[in-house]
């Protein structure tokens, strides 16, 4: 692949499609606000010099926004594919990358948070998930790697520019994409849906997708046989924070499915089935409304009024990894839960799931939450981060104090 390339700020000339394209001053892009660039250009389109590279990405100009489709270890929801990224390609089928060292970092949650994208970063949290359940370093690797060789993303594209307020941008637009690219309902609308026993060509799936994008192709990725990748290409006119994204064919031959015979697994034991409506992927509730702890469902954590991870099948705390889906099942005046581990109850005090449990605990829910023993106070001896995980515990003797509620699926 293409060597690095230094910041924009070093370079006198780039090369993009043949033509050179110099770099100047120009008019600036400001990030989350209406672009100024007047009468910007599309993307490897360009066939005179352009000196602005805060309207004009180059020389990755081919932007292609990734989705994984994982299914051993199964990550996410599982009727919807996942985020890999968006990169930047020269439109020829080759790219750079890490092309800042100055702008790596190494706490992309925390950066989400200091602008209050709370939401983006929860979203991320579900659809843009580590097989190895390491979210914040996968993060970390696609800024790193393919955000810091985007043109119109440098900080002197900005007015009054903020430190880090380009990476936040980066991670917005990926999931505006993303929510605007819905694979498996596209799949699934044209009869192509996971199976363990059916194949698909290459032919029906790539009509599958034209039928919602007409005139272009995607680049479908296959390991062992099995789709797992799809790369949807876009050329954009003006920048990547506030132009227009236009779909395109691919730049380059990548794919690597066979013709025909390709399989499309399940995911096993992964995320919940959550439903979805319209062009996005944001899960609804399939139970009444104002039913908790009713069917199936996920057990989300609060701490300190703020939603912070899950619980997981062994009945852990973590914030990184894929939610359980548990089973609620009305016994007496409360339920019972269980997960894929098995039956969950209070063992030494601890919330556990699997063969530990000898009798499933009947909780209650009180105002929403989950109770145990008529309290639903819960505690942690700390704050669940990154891929640590955290043992809850019922009551509130230890130092983090915790609510556990409920997320019909």
């Amino acid at each position: 692949m293409a060597s690095s390339v230094p910041s924009i700020r070093t370079l006198s000339k780039l090369a993009v499609g043949g033509a050179q394209v110099l770099l100047g001053g120009g008019q600036i892009v400001l990030g989350g606000t209406p672009a100024t660039c007047s009468n910007p250009q599309l993307s490897c389109h360009n066939t005179t010099i352009v000196q602005d590279l805060c309207c004009f990405n180059a020389p990755g100009g081919q932007l292609l926004q990734t989705q994984f489709w994982d299914t051993s270890p199964a990550t996410g929801p599982d009727n919807s594919w996942t985020i890999h990224g968006l990169w930047p390609d020269r439109c020829d089928g080759t790219y750079d990358a890490n092309c800042d060292s100055t702008r790596v970092y190494s706490n992309i949650s925390a950066i989400i948070k200091s602008f209050g994208k709370t939401d983006l970063l929860d979203y991320m949290s579900t659809y843009w998930k580590d097989y190895s359940g390491d979210d914040e370093t996968f993060w970390e690797h696609e800024w790193s790697k393919h955000g810091t060789c985007i043109s119109t993303l440098e900080p002197e594209c900005y007015s009054d520019h903020k430190p880090t307020e380009e990476v936040v941008d980066f991670f917005q637009k990926t999931v505006d994409l993303f929510k605007s690219l819905p694979s498996y309902e596209w799949l699934a609308a044209a009869g192509i849906t996971p199976s363990t026993t059916k194949t698909y060509t290459t032919a029906q799936i790539q009509s599958a997708l034209q039928a919602k994008r007409p005139g272009v192709t995607v680049t479908l990725g296959c390991k062992s046989g099995a789709l797992n990748e799809i790369w949807y290409h876009y050329d954009v006119r003006g920048s990547v924070q506030t132009g227009e994204f236009v779909a395109a064919n691919p730049d380059g031959t990548k794919s690597t499915c066979a013709a025909s015979g390709i399989k499309y697994l399940p995911k096993s034991g992964g995320g919940s089935t959550p439903t979805t409506t319209g062009s996005g992927s944001t899960p609804t509730s399939t139970s009444a409304p104002g039913t908790p702890f009713s069917g199936k469902g996920y057990l989300n954590v609060n701490n300190d009024g703020t939603k912070k991870g899950c619980i997981i099948s062994a009945g852990t705390w973590y914030t990184s990894g894929t939610c359980a889906t548990f089973t609620a099942t009305t016994s007496g005046d409360g339920f019972t839960l269980s997960s894929s581990k098995g039956k969950c109850g209070v063992v030494s005090g601890a919330f556990t799931c699997g063969s530990g449990v000898s009798t499933a605990t009947a909780f209650t829910s009180i105002d929403g939450k989950l109770a145990a023993g008529g309290n639903a106070a819960w505690s942690a001896d700390n704050v669940a981060s990154g891929s640590t995980q955290q043992a809850v515990y019922a009551g509130a003797d230890h130092s983090a104090a915790l609510e556990i509620v409920w997320q019909s699926v």
